[in-house]
């Protein structure tokens, strides 16, 4: 039985954490350095950075919060933002990251997928969608959510999945911040097109949420971010929670 993951999300602003609601109205959450170390010795199974206007102003993610973060942790380091040629990848990978998580980039540029996966393994390329309900169909958002793209979401996804990423980390607009829950519905259809681990991403707002997500959608691993941030919820709290309601968590 597959373990299911949980996994803290720092999203990065001039070096500090922070949190908003539907992608706005971000707010200070503290030091990336210490909040990493505390979710590692809480329990977390991964942890995600993302540098979330790196992109948005046309420059890299913060190397060295990278290597800084990377040194109080022993757990699978994710790191976003910024990230545009193998190079970037490289850097990062050397900086202590296990992973890359690739959004604008890839959509402006899908086949980086297939040459990042050829050149680091495909367990090292984290394609990272943001969604949002336009009218009757989830759209894709790039640039920090900000820019609407043309691209169906379920369709991009299975084409990152088909170009070789190791996982989704999909993030849904309308439910980010809101603490009413993950979009279940787009979830679990989308475990049933992709033959990759999924990470659900926007709505956590209580220990239910994340169980309804693993029990109803076939999602490997929940990300939070305020729910863990503002001491809402605490992981290891969490994890006793799920694991009493049979789900196969790391306690």
């Amino acid at each position: 039985m597959v373990t299911k993951r949980i996994i803290p999300c720092l999203d990065i602003k001039e070096g500090r954490v922070v949190k908003g609601t539907n992608f706005i109205n971000l707010r200070d959450a503290g030091s990336a350095v210490e909040l990493a170390e505390r979710y590692y010795n809480e329990g977390a199974d991964e942890l995600v950075f993302l540098d979330i206007t790196a992109s948005e102003e046309k420059r890299k993610t913060l190397l060295q919060l990278v290597v800084e973060v990377a040194a109080v942790i022993r757990i699978p380091f994710t790191v976003g933002g910024g990230i545009s040629e193998l190079n970037d990848i490289d850097k990062l990978l050397k900086a202590g990251s296990d992973k890359v998580s690739l959004n604008t980039s890839i959509v402006n540029h899908p086949e980086l997928i297939s040459s990042a996966a050829k050149q680091f393994g495909s367990q090292a390329i984290v394609a990272a969608v943001d969604i949002k309900k336009v009218e009757n169909t989830h759209k894709v958002f790039v640039k920090g959510g900000k820019v609407e793209t043309e691209k169906n979401g379920m369709l991009w996804c299975m084409e990152c999945a088909e170009r070789g990423a190791g996982e989704i980390l999909l993030t849904s607009m309308d439910h980010d911040g809101t603490k009413d829950g993950y979009n279940n519905d787009f979830l679990k259809e989308l475990c049933e097109k992709v033959n990759i681990p999924v990470i659900a991403s926007g709505g956590a707002g209580n220990k239910k949420h994340f169980a309804d997500t693993f029990i109803n959608t076939n999602v490997d691993a929940c990300l939070a971010a305020s729910l863990f941030h503002y001491n809402e919820l605490s992981i290891g709290e969490l994890k006793k929670y799920l694991y009493n309601k049979n789900i196969n968590v790391r306690i």
